[in-house]
């Protein structure tokens, strides 16, 4: 087992940094307060680009610095996942970074569908665009009638009707709905009820423009619209695409499911490392900064120990998602499902507390916008759920553990 990282990565990583330094940085401030005074409500219609993001996103990409995620040499920089792990934590470090070099979800995640499983004429009409960073992507799964942490619960429908596929059901936390370039949703809902429990599902593409659709609203994060990015609430009403739409094969929505999240999760977990990277330097130069009581802030009430344990959970944070990554690239996603699993549950809860323990040390500070650490914490507390419940990946490395003690005919 080796994490170092090849000559190919090294090199993107330095010069990621130093774009990162460079262009990024510097503009974290303006961008972020550009976005929240022109898109201060739900009203996702009056969202709008920045100049400024779209600026950095066409430099990023003259320089070579673009789909970095994607391992396929003439798509995408041809990295692995082991080596597209460092490049993730760097983009974390600013919570809109990724966009810039369109690395960014839910299009890696739906853009890697299309890229395994779509068919010629998808990947020329969706997965070419989107490569390119002229639109966006959605993925309409959850639902809020249903408890989602089991994807079985699915209501939506999915109906053949001769050549078209008949689309019913209310979806929400669809992120991205609210951008003015999403273009497409992947739509996943029940279309086999009488075949077995994890074949009963599919995958459609579906134009957000197609009548039947309707988007009802903007939701709330921890108060925040996230515009222009959003995570909305959308309806299906008798939506009608061609069968020509359908990713794969009816049924196999849970198995195009597997293959989309086992990457993606490196790729949050390896964003929310990078937060925390950021979380920490900031609460160390708060902490010699700042005196109170005669002392600076990192010699009093046992912020020097808090600050080795952050040191301490952030290193093995990122050591057990590079062993994630190195199975997925070495044995395959179905070989990895403990390593994803546990990385899903160590490394959000990882950042919620280093992010807290910042917060602390800036006082009133840490909660405002002045610093990004409030909303380090509140993305720490979304991807507690955004890819399923800790509780979901706590009983998945719970049971693949128990089954080693079993015997092999009794394993399921």
């Amino acid at each position: 087992m080796d994490f170092s990282h090849s000559s190919q990565c090294q090199d993107y990583l330095t010069r990621l940094k130093r774009f990162m330094a460079d262009d990024v940085m510097p503009m974290e401030r303006t961008i972020i307060d550009k976005n929240r005074a022109l898109n201060p409500t739900g009203d996702w219609q009056s969202w709008s680009l920045l100049p400024e993001v779209e600026a950095l996103k066409q430099k990023a990409r003259q320089q070579g610095l673009w789909n970095l995620f994607l391992p396929d040499s003439e798509l995408g920089q041809g990295l692995s996942c082991t080596d597209y792990a460092p490049l993730a934590e760097e983009t974390g470090r600013v919570l809109f970074a990724p966009e810039i070099f369109n690395c960014n979800a839910p299009d890696t995640g739906n853009m890697e569908v299309l890229y395994h499983f779509g068919s010629e004429a998808q990947k020329k009409n969706w997965l070419t665009p989107l490569l390119a960073g002229d639109i966006r992507s959605v993925f309409c799964m959850t639902e809020p009638d249903v408890a989602s942490s089991d994807a079985t619960n699915m209501q939506a429908t999915i109906t053949q009707d001769g050549n078209e596929l008949v689309l019913n059901g209310r979806k929400w936390w669809t992120t991205g709905l609210g951008h003015p370039n999403a273009k497409v949703a992947i739509f996943m809902g029940l279309s086999n009820p009488e075949a077995v429990k994890h074949e009963q599902h599919s995958m459609v593409l579906v134009p957000l423009d197609t009548p039947g659709i309707e988007i009802k609203r903007m939701l709330t994060a921890s108060g925040d619209y996230d515009a222009p990015y959003g995570h909305g609430e959308i309806e299906f009403n008798q939506v009608r695409v061609p069968r020509d739409n359908l990713i794969w094969d009816l049924g196999k929505g849970f198995a195009i499911a597997q293959g989309r999240l086992g990457p993606g999760r490196i790729h949050h977990c390896m964003r929310a490392i990078g937060a925390a990277e950021r979380a920490l330097e900031l609460a160390v130069q708060r902490g010699l900064k700042r005196v109170a009581f005669g002392k600076p802030l990192v010699k009093l009430g046992g912020n020097a120990e808090k600050i080795a344990q952050a040191r301490i959970m952030i290193d093995q944070a990122r050591l057990l998602t590079l062993n994630a990554a190195w199975k997925i690239d070495t044995v395959g996603v179905k070989q990895a499902m403990t390593e994803i699993s546990a990385i899903k549950v160590a490394v959000p809860n990882m950042l919620q507390q280093v992010a807290d323990m910042a917060i602390q040390l800036h006082g009133g500070a840490g909660v405002s916008d002045d610093f990004p650490l409030a909303s380090y914490a509140a993305a720490a507390r979304m991807l507690r759920l955004a890819d399923g419940p800790d509780e979901v990946h706590l009983h998945m490395v719970a049971r693949l553990e128990i089954a080693k003690h079993l015997p092999k005919e009794t394993r399921s």
